[in-house]
């Protein structure tokens, strides 16, 4: 048996700082179920130096292996452990952009980006293809968007995305900022706003972007597309084809600093009431084999009801460890957790 250490990225939060080595444990131990075998033991916190790591014995990992563990939303570096000596392992992570896609948006209430990174792969490794995370290009969709960190990742990844939120101020920052960003990298792309027109009235409006990770790419058809719908969520089905994509990805609003809404049924402070409203669309959005995975404030909601919800819905909740292990405080009043369900 090899033994392993895996280095934290420096987190700035530091109150996410704080939970960062139980949420690495927890999402080393949904890889290991979903993609390396159940193989890797002993997964601890442990100290080299004065600094923390996360260290894991298992067989000699093989370059896949490293390929899945490079995309962790913490890792920044992975060594093997000789005697007192770190060998660092090569890690090919699967991000196709600059990190600033990611970091460069500041504003308040933004979701830390790395917990964003962390729903998203918990929620991709609870799908039916886990194993092709790092050779297919998903479809993503993060249904209660705001200014699309979700997004920013999906594409970082190299993955489709899309997008929904019905505050019109979220949806015009994050056109402007997109767009700006894109030419501003000189990438190769094609981005247009425009309005959602039903019964001869203007219901929405609708940025659709085609990017190439490279000139070749992009010359070749092989463009990444984006879409973001200013739109109500509960609506969801109606603007985007049912089965279409893999993953629902969603950060519920936290009922502290803001309410949850829907065009139908308002403001209210528990996520839920949209999330009841909203999840059937949801459902049917997702492909057989996809999965949903939602995170929210517990002080608000309890887990069990948000679980119900969307067993309610259609899909089939996943309550075993370590899928359990990611309840972490984000500040005093709010201890936000992950909920994760698969559709059958």
């Amino acid at each position: 048996m090899t033994r392993y250490a895996l280095l934290l990225l420096p987190a700035t939060n530091r109150v996410y700082a704080e939970s960062s080595i139980g949420l690495t444990v927890a999402e080393l131990g949904v890889f290991d179920q979903a993609v390396l075998g159940g193989k890797l033991s002993d997964i601890t916190e442990t100290r080299i130096g004065g600094v923390p790591y996360v260290a894991f014995e298992t067989e000699e990992l093989s370059p896949r292996d490293a390929d899945y563990l490079a995309n962790m939303s913490a890792i920044y570096a992975l060594f093997r452990m000789e005697g007192r000596l770190l060998d660092p392992v090569e890690l090919r992570p699967l991000d196709k952009f600059d990190d600033d896609l990611i970091t460069i948006q500041k504003y308040q209430g933004k979701t830390n980006e790395h917990f964003t990174k962390l729903l998203l792969n918990v929620t991709l490794l609870a799908s039916a293809r886990a194993g092709e995370m790092l050779d297919r290009r998903f479809k993503v969709i993060d249904p209660l968007c705001g200014r699309g960190t979700t997004l920013n990742q999906a594409l970082m990844y190299g993955y489709d995305a899309a997008g929904l939120d019905i505050d019109a101020k979220d949806f015009e920052a994050y056109s402007a900022f997109l767009q700006t960003w894109l030419k501003r990298k000189r990438l190769k792309h094609d981005a247009e706003v425009t309005r959602i027109r039903r019964e001869h009235k203007n219901i929405g409006k609708r940025l659709h972007v085609s990017v190439g990770v490279s000139k070749e790419s992009y010359k070749a058809g092989d463009a990444l597309d984006l879409t973001y719908i200013n739109g109500d969520t509960a609506k969801a089905a109606e603007f985007y084809k049912s089965g279409s994509f893999d993953l629902v990805v969603a950060d519920a609003p936290y009922g502290v600093q803001h309410g949850s809404r829907t065009q139908q049924h308002g403001l209210h402070r528990s996520p839920l009431d949209l999330v009841e409203a909203a999840a059937p669309g949801w459902t049917k959005l997702l492909k057989p084999g996809g999965a949903l995975g939602i995170s929210w404030n517990t002080n608000v909601a309890r887990r069990e009801d948000v679980a119900d919800v969307l067993a309610a819905a259609g899909l089939e909740p996943v309550e075993t460890a370590p899928y359990l292990d990611f309840e972490h405080r984000v500040d005093q009043a709010i201890v936000r957790d992950i909920v994760v369900a698969r559709r059958p």
